[in-house]
Order: structure tokens, then C-alpha cells, then sequence
């Protein structure tokens, strides 16, 4: 008798799932970003000048480009635990479409990276001196922003996954990527900081979100495959 294959919402949840509850037994590979995240932010007014003028102008650049460092930090690992005990070739003969599958785990990539960063740039945002006025579009940028790069390290994930010691071709492969999001995640924070209308800026990332959701997966299952294929 044929298996029929589960629906999406279910097949999505438990996949999910399965990976948050993972990465909880695991907790330096979500850990260590965040804690990058915080040490180099630190630094900076060290480094720099603790000048409060001059932090104010360098923080949306700095937090943008250690979030970015960060998530790609991360991102080596979305695929590699699975290919090391071999559930990543029970994903590709499941009856679960591997679109879902791998859509499930960049956003569990997601909620344990790119959320808590977003949750923590307001706070490094105020040690840097960053003006209250722009935090709103520092939150807002930086959650579409990290959801976008979790989608496009995935995609430099699955390609990598069946190389050893692949972080620096991941890195190769996927900052060229990174750079339209980094570019206009900045651009919406320091019009808002100078008191100009950020909301073309957000509408350009929200767009390059809502073509990572629905591209990317696509992307990430050819990658995956091919890697399983070598």
C-alpha cells in the first residue's frame, strides 16, 4: 500500500521541530554567533574611539557587518550535522518534499540565529551610541535582513555540505550575496538616524525576502542533492 506523503504544515512543523529540539542539545553551534556578535560589538568602541559622535555614525556599519560575519558563522553548520550521521540522505528519499524540509530548517536556522540577533542589536545599538531614532528601522531591517542571509547561507551550505573544512569556499561562494542586503539593511538606518524616509529601503528588503522564501528552498534542494550525489 502507498504511504501517502503528510501535508505541508505537518511535514514543516516536524521537521522544525526536530531541528530546534537538536540545536538545543547543541548549543555552541547557535551560541557561538551570538556570542561573536557581542564581543566584536564590544570591541569596537575600544578599537575605534569611544567618542560617542564618531560611534554614532560608524554603529548601523559595524552591527550590519557583525551580524552578517555572524550568520555566516552559523551557516556552515545548517546541513552538516545532518550529512555526518546520514538523515540528510534519509531527507532526499523521504516522501516529504525536500522544498519543505529544507525550508523548515533555514527558518529554525532562523529563530536560533537571525531572531536573537535582532533581539540584541537595540542593545548594542546603545552602546555604540546609536540615536534612538534609529532603532525601529535597525529591528525591522535587521529581522528581514538576517532571514535573507539565513536563506542564501543555506543555499552556500548545501553546496559545501559534503566538503571537508568547506567554511572558507561557503564564505567565497555566499558573501557576494550578502552585500545587496548589507547595503540597504545600513541605508535604512541611517536615514533613519537622519531623519529621512526609510520605508523604500525596507520595502527593497522585504522584496529580497519574499524572493528568498520562495526561491531559495529551491535552490537549497538542488544544492543538497548535488552534494549527496558526490
Amino acid at each position: 500500500m502507498e504511504t501517502q506523503a503528510p501535508s505541508f504544515m505537518s511535514a514543516f512543523s516536524a521537521t522544525l521541530k526536530r531541528d530546534l529540539l537538536l540545536a538545543f542539545r547543541r548549543r555552541s553551534d547557535f551560541m557561538n554567533p551570538l556570542a561573536f556578535f557581542l564581543i566584536v560589538c564590544s570591541l569596537f568602541p575600544l578599537g575605534i574611539s569611544p567618542d560617542p559622535k564618531q560611534l554614532a555614525i560608524l554603529a548601523p556599519g559595524i552591527l550590519w557587518v557583525v551580524a552578517l560575519l555572524a550568520c555566516l558563522l552559523s551557516s556552515d553548520t545548517l546541513f552538516r550535522s545532518d550529512f555526518d550521521d546520514g538523515s540528510l540522505e534519509l531527507m532526499l528519499i523521504s516522501p516529504v518534499s525536500m522544498y519543505i524540509q529544507v525550508l523548515a530548517k533555514t527558518v529554525a536556522h532562523w529563530l536560533l540565529t537571525g531572531f536573537p540577533l535582532t533581539l540584541l542589536a537595540p542593545l548594542l545599538g546603545l552602546l555604540l551610541q546609536l540615536p534612538s531614532s534609529g532603532m525601529a528601522a535597525l529591528v525591522i531591517a535587521m529581522a528581514m535582513g538576517t532571514a535573507t542571509l539565513s536563506f542564501i547561507g543555506a543555499i552556500g551550505a548545501g553546496l559545501t555540505v559534503g566538503i571537508r573544512k568547506g567554511g572558507l569556499l561557503l564564505s567565497l561562494i555566499i558573501l557576494p550575496l550578502y552585500i545587496p542586503v548589507l547595503i540597504f539593511g545600513v541605508a535604512s538606518v541611517k536615514a533613519a538616524v537622519d531623519g529621512f524616509d526609510y520605508a523604500g529601503q525596507l520595502a527593497v528588503l522585504g522584496a529580497f525576502l519574499a524572493l528568498a522564501v520562495t526561491l531559495a528552498p529551491l535552490a537549497i534542494a538542488a544544492s543538497v542533492r548535488i552534494s549527496a550525489d558526490n
